[in-house]
């Protein structure tokens, strides 16, 4: 997201950039009814965006279900950005991409009152003060209800006449979640926003909004490079790499799926004949990483167990690479 863009909804404003000519338009969602039954809140087949030579996305395929949160994790020239503007109708794209049931691109402004963007802390303008940011939200938002964000806000100490820059990194913290809880919309869209917070305004950004903005007609599509503070949030992950998706699995499917092999050095060469596709050092001993693989095969060799979201990652970026 770039500066010139509305860092609650993503439009472009006035001076600032504007929206690609459309490659190719795909699939046409219906007109909107009080909470309708859409199916996936997102569906993308075959989802391709080019920048020169260089492939940001290339024939990226998944799909999201209602109510659930979902991590899309990847280094950075991933093609994460590039994925969260398709779906924002931010940037043109060839393949299919629907999201909430309308195309992004071309139904843009019917898709954002059921959405909501959110990028990192850094977005407000300084110079604003609150009582102004709840006005623009709520001139923008059609879902913003003000009385929610002001009560919020009345547990805080931040001052509605306080400007952004008077505001400590936590307070602007709580300055958007006061925005996001506020905002009835279906699907929440969250590009990296803790960075640049202490763990303990991560962890309290988190909470609330787990506590006290998710159920289960609410989706979370969000991106972070701080995955191990996250992953008891998700219920699915995305792994993309070099505009391609690497894993898509729910966070019960990995257990189903993924083996982590803690071997002592004697039997790390028998451990190899059944053909990791990951392995790293770890105390003295090898950690090894298996798809698909018995687990009692395994646990005669050394200890077993589901390896976390953020040691998946590793293992599946440093394998690809391998």
């Amino acid at each position: 997201m770039t500066q010139s863009e509305d860092p609650i909804r993503g439009d472009a404003i006035p001076g600032g950039e504007t929206r690609e000519a459309p490659i190719r338009e795909s699939g046409l969602g219906g007109s909107r009814v009080d909470r309708p039954h859409v199916g996936k809140v997102i569906e993308a087949k075959g989802l391709t965006r080019s920048f020169g030579a260089t492939r940001a996305l290339d024939h990226v395929s998944f799909g999201i279900e209602p109510g659930r949160i979902v991590g899309l994790i990847g280094p950075n020239g991933a093609g994460k950005t590039t994925a969260l503007k398709s779906i924002l109708g931010l940037t043109s794209y060839e393949g299919e991409l629907q999201v909430l049931g309308k195309n992004p691109y071309t139904q843009r402004d019917a898709l954002m009152r059921e959405v909501c963007f959110i990028a990192d802390v850094a977005v407000l303008p300084k110079w604003l003060r609150v009582c102004n940011a709840l006005d623009y939200v709520q001139g923008v938002h059609p879902r913003f209800e003000r009385a929610r964000a002001e009560e919020f806000l009345r547990k805080t100490d931040i001052k509605m006449k306080s400007r952004v820059r008077e505001l400590s990194k936590g307070m602007v913290t709580q300055l958007h979640l006061a925005l996001i809880l506020a905002i009835d919309a279906r699907l929440l869209v969250l590009d990296e926003p803790t960075l640049g917070l202490d763990l303990l305004y991560r962890r309290q950004f988190y909470d609330t909004l787990l506590n006290d903005y998710y159920d289960k007609e609410r989706t979370i599509l969000l991106t972070t490079h701080q995955v191990e503070e996250i992953e008891n949030l998700l219920t699915d992950v995305i792994f993309i790499n070099h505009g391609r998706v690497v894993l898509d699995s729910t966070v019960e499917g990995l257990a189903e799926r993924f083996v982590q092999l803690n071997v002592n050095p004697d039997q790390a060469q028998r451990a190899r004949s059944l053909k990791p596709f990951y392995e790293r050092e770890v105390f003295g001993r090898v950690a090894m990483f298996f798809e698909g693989q018995p687990v009692d095969q395994l646990a005669a060799l050394g200890e077993v167990r589901t390896p976390s979201i953020s040691d998946l990652f590793v293992a599946r970026m440093s394998g690809a690479s391998a």
